[in-house]
């Protein structure tokens, strides 16, 4: 199986090593826009034009599924991309977990970027899943651009900026970013107790279920570690940054060898 995912930047590691995980043999195609990144500043024309750039740069590879691996472009433009390319290639967006967070747990805090924080759409979410508990919208204004440069000082300021509008003895904190489930760690140092809810492990479960594929059982022998990688920036192949190498996710994708 081959599976293309698209975002502006790094953020698409985090779904992506997910996917190796359960299917070490599946073709990955990492489609970003450095050009272009940031998205969330960008009007919703802009992001969907750019997103659309990216998922057909990945879809002449020939996929078998689709990922929106960046929640500003799955807002936005999860529509146009589903009316271009399905129903011959499946595409899946990136939702915030607030359903699960918000099942489990009373107080819930969402981190997200500023431009997504007291959006309509994440107050629809809020509004169809929230279940009662009592949810904090938390804005993290310059985090995704610390670990899409792999900034320590920057991220680890600007998650104990977020911790402190954080309320105490929260249940739960929802990763409403991509990039930041590349931090996840230093996010759970930063609000103790609380559960950290990311996408990454749904995304590559509902990738599976959309192609009819089952995730391998126990370990793989060594012929089975045959997924590849291979990345576009812009539209043209490229090595993995180097600041992907700064994860342990782009370590991890880092070990496929390319198809060309």
């Amino acid at each position: 199986m081959k599976i293309g995912l698209v975002d502006s930047g790094i953020g698409l590691l985090a779904a992506a090593a997910a996917l190796r995980r359960v299917r070490a043999d599946a073709d990955l195609v990492l489609a970003s826009d450095p050009e272009g990144l940031p998205w969330g500043p960008r009007s919703a024309d802009d992001v969907t034009a750019r997103a659309l750039d990216c998922a057909r740069a990945a879809a002449s590879y020939g996929l078998d599924a689709l990922v929106v691996a960046c929640n500003t472009a799955s807002v936005h433009a999860l529509p146009a991309l589903r009316a271009a390319f399905e129903p011959d290639l499946p595409v899946v967006g990136t939702v915030p977990a607030i359903k699960p967070a918000a099942a489990t747990h009373g107080t819930v805090a969402i981190w997200a970027t500023p431009a997504t924080t007291g959006s309509a759409y994440q107050r629809a979410l809020i509004e169809e899943f929230g279940n009662g508990a009592e949810i904090t919208e938390v804005p993290c204004p310059g985090l995704a651009a610390a670990v899409q440069s792999a900034d320590g000082e920057a991220v680890a300021a600007a998650v104990a900026a977020a911790a402190e509008l954080t309320p105490a003895g929260v249940g739960a904190v929802v990763l409403g970013c991509t990039h930041y489930e590349l931090v996840g760690e230093l996010i759970s140092a930063a609000v103790p107790g609380a559960a950290l809810y990311g996408s990454a492990d749904a995304v590559a479960a509902q990738v599976l279920r959309r192609i009819g594929a089952a995730p391998y059982p126990g370990s793989l022998t060594a012929e089975d570690r045959s997924g590849t990688l291979d990345v576009l920036l812009n539209g043209r192949p490229s090595p993995l940054p180097d600041v992907a190498l700064a994860y342990p996710e782009g370590v991890l994708l880092a070990a496929a060898p390319a198809t060309a």
